[in-house]
């Protein structure tokens, strides 16, 4: 029985070649979107759905102050941001089956 040595290692991800990521700019602010299929989902949502996800899930804001960016009470934001996160979800799972179909043809 031969045995091989194998020096431990390990590769960190993040230093593998990535697409560029991509930016969205929301009320002066930058955020960046490092994973392709979520960057594409949330182009396809209309504006303000994506600026109230990417202003509560990335920048860190509560429904209060997005409401006050846009002159709207907290509970509409918050019905507002889970009718956008319902559309991501599907947009989501339509990029999911448009790569699945890509990689079978």
């Amino acid at each position: 029985m031969s045995e091989r040595y194998f020096e431990p290692s390990a590769m960190d991800s993040y230093f593998e070649k990535r697409d560029k990521p991509t930016v969205f700019l929301v009320f002066g602010k930058e955020v960046i979107v490092d994973d392709e299929r979520l960057a594409m989902a949330l182009s396809r949502l209309p504006q303000l759905r994506r600026e109230v996800l990417l202003l509560y899930y990335f920048i860190g804001y509560r429904d209060e102050a997005i409401g006050r960016l846009y002159e709207r009470c907290r509970s509409t934001v918050n019905s507002r941001r889970n009718v956008a996160l319902k559309q991501l979800r599907k947009e989501w799972e339509k990029l999911e089956h448009e790569e699945q179909k890509t990689d079978t043809v």
